[in-house]
């Protein structure tokens, strides 16, 4: 292992399939010409931690416990920064966040950058939001946003109880066919009701969205969150040794 490159912890299993995206998405995002040159990553990925959207929306077990347990793990393990490729389990970033020393990123905060720097965008932006019904109905998106000039569209309660939920359910059980029709119908209707943007608040949507074009751009957070992960690590390896220009993927 090279000393001189941080390794990333990814709390994960949230789920399975969107641990792997995330990584996958990482290596691809990383400046690389040989195995060496890719960062060390630490992943934890366990399926068992409580429903986070059952936890927000029915008072069911809380994920906390298991989060703030598994991060010090990972920072124990050696993980200079960690991520968690699951956008609904940022409910519980502070608590995750104040429990260890190394930083947690936020995912939703290279989104909100990727918003603020696109020229494409007319002002003020009308984004659709596809994401479970509890990051939906906690406002993670428009409470991180704070007072930017982002108008947040999101799918009415049937739209986001049939399509939306139901093809995030479709994802989990891979039932991949399912799950493009119903989330591209929840992403057409938004389209539809005016939103000049997508933002994929989900980890399982970009899984069977992310070849789909409906007409305007769609910001994949996982995507995002792997692109954040690099610019972190090469910000503290750069003063170090000088990376490669080459992007992969």
């Amino acid at each position: 292992m090279t000393s001189a490159l941080p390794t990333i912890g990814v709390l994960g299993g949230m789920g399975p399939a969107a641990t792997a995206d995330f990584y996958g998405k990482l290596v691809a995002a990383t400046p690389a010409e040989r195995d060496q040159d890719h960062l060390p990553v630490l992943i934890h990925s366990v399926p068992q931690i409580p429903d986070r959207a059952a936890a927000f929306l029915h008072g069911e077990p809380s994920p906390e416990p298991m989060l703030v347990e598994i991060a010090q793990q990972l920072e124990r393990s050696g993980a200079s920064l960690i991520v968690m490729p699951c956008n609904t389990a940022h409910l519980w970033h502070g608590p995750v966040a104040a429990a260890v020393k190394v930083p947690v990123l936020h995912i939703v905060d290279p989104v909100l950058a990727a918003l603020r720097q696109a020229p494409l965008f007319e002002r003020p932006l009308r984004v659709g939001l596809l994401g479970t019904a509890a990051t939906v109905q906690s406002g993670l998106y428009p409470g991180r946003s704070g007072a930017d000039d982002v108008q947040w569209l999101v799918p009415d309660d049937d739209e986001q109880a049939e399509w939306v939920s139901s093809g995030i359910e479709a994802v989990k059980a891979g039932q991949m066919a399912q799950a493009q029709l119903l989330l591209s119908l929840a992403a057409r209707a938004l389209v539809g009701r005016g939103a000049r943007a997508l933002v994929y608040a989900c980890t399982e949507v970009p899984l069977v969205l992310s070849a789909v074009d409906f007409g305007v751009p769609a910001l994949d957070a996982t995507q995002l969150l792997a692109d954040a992960t690099v610019a972190w690590a090469r910000a503290g390896v750069e003063r170090a040794r000088p990376w490669t220009a080459v992007r992969r993927g």
